[in-house]
């Protein structure tokens, strides 16, 4: 569905990411790991067109998305996640599920996503930011599934959260996946993000060093010393 090739992109000056190569099948789940600044977040931001890009090429089910504004990928079913959650705080949860959907002009039926998660059916009237960090993370994604997405770019979902809200936020991305949603997830939690995943990335300043089927980058010893403490 999704296929990466020679990436790059840069703020000014400064390359943020070069010569990335990746895809993403349809169905998959797809994990990228790396430190904070490795180029996790400006990759996404790329691939759904927010951050320009400087070379390179990004093919998503036979259409050249770098020829498309932002918008025009939305309307295909490039949906992100962004970091940092960027809920609409003054707004009631149910208008920020309704605005998700503007763009790509469908949606998917608002009681269903809700029903996804349990936690947000009796905040729906409330406003966005009144709700806690874990609450605000899984507005954020039912957000994005309101546009009913062909590809579900998830940038750091478990960024500042509880343990336990971590391995929540997790199992609702374990359980979209077991749904047939496809899923380019970055993440700095790599025991985490490598536990769904079918496979994996590993960037490091701006390149991938290290690729293959989840489980094995699991198991690598390079990749548990620098990105699990072990």
């Amino acid at each position: 569905m999704l296929e990466v090739r020679a990436l790059a992109s840069a703020y000014g000056r400064i390359t943020a990411i070069a010569d990335v190569n990746l895809r993403v099948a349809a169905g998959e789940l797809v994990a990228i790991v790396g430190a904070n600044g490795a180029g996790k977040t400006t990759l996404l931001r790329t691939i759904s067109g927010v951050q320009p890009a400087s070379a390179g090429a990004i093919g998503f089910d036979g259409q050249d998305l770098l020829r498309l504004t932002p918008r025009q990928r939305v309307k295909l079913g490039v949906v992100q996640v962004p970091e940092g959650r960027q809920v609409f705080g003054p707004l009631s949860v149910e208008d920020n599920l309704r605005l998700g959907a503007f763009a790509r002009g469908r949606q998917s039926s608002l009681d269903e996503v809700l029903a996804r998660f349990p936690a947000l059916v009796a905040k729906r009237r409330e406003a966005a930011g009144n709700l806690s960090g874990g609450q605000q993370q899984m507005l954020a994604i039912a957000r994005a599934l309101m546009a009913e997405p062909r590809l579900l770019l998830l940038d750091e979902p478990s960024m500042g959260l509880a343990p336990r809200l971590v391995a929540e936020i997790f199992a609702q991305i374990a359980a979209l996946k077991a749904l047939g949603t496809t899923i380019l997830l970055v993440d700095q939690n790599a025991r985490a993000a490598l536990g769904i995943a079918d496979r994996g990335y590993v960037l490091e300043t701006g390149r991938i060093v290290l690729e293959g089927p989840a489980g094995e980058l699991r198991r690598n010893p390079e990749v548990q010393q620098a990105y699990m403490g072990l």
